[in-house]
């Protein structure tokens, strides 16, 4: 349900209870639901972590079946909101944007937001593959192995050249 926040109104009322109760508020979101969706919870978010998996328009459509237009857009502008902290998070999925020049390409995009220094990449993994099989759907990435340690230092090492901190997980 959270991926595009399909219930807007549940999450801003919540996020602002919360903080009317001096808890810490965060939002884990691709950011794929309209800007006017968002903006109404900003006002009650600390931390916003928004996953970007591609650059690239076209790419990200097939693998994903949409666009990311919209996602990138909304990545701009919360970030121009100034209204809480942003921590981009690439998902590293071998096949689609495990390499060094998607994540260059992710890292570069993220220096070019108002206020934001940091993007997490978190490796890929199939713990929730077996969801799949309950629902009676396949599971499209069953052959799809974790990237490697050394190879995700190396893509860390790529996003810290462009002056941003980057953590391996979270």
């Amino acid at each position: 349900g959270g991926e595009c926040l399909c219930q807007p109104d549940f999450a801003r009322d919540l996020l602002r209870a919360a903080k009317e109760r001096g808890i810490n508020t965060a939002l884990e979101s691709m950011a794929c639901a309209p800007f006017e969706t968002i903006e109404t919870i900003l006002p009650y978010l600390d931390l916003y972590l928004m996953d970007i998996k591609h650059t690239n328009p076209a790419k990200h459509k097939e693998f994903t079946g949409r666009a990311n237009d919209l996602m990138m857009e909304n990545a701009r502008k919360v970030a121009l909101s100034g209204q809480c902290k942003l921590i981009i998070r690439v998902p590293v999925i071998p096949g689609f944007n495990a390499s060094p020049n998607v994540i260059a390409a992710i890292a570069k995009f993220t220096t070019y937001l108002h206020n934001v220094n940091e993007l997490h990449l978190l490796p890929y993994h199939d713990l929730g593959s077996n969801k799949y099989g309950m629902l009676g759907k396949e599971y499209e990435l069953a052959d799809v192995q974790k990237p490697e340690n050394e190879f995700m230092e190396e893509l860390k090492a790529i996003v810290e050249k462009e002056g941003l901190t980057c953590k391996i997980g979270g």
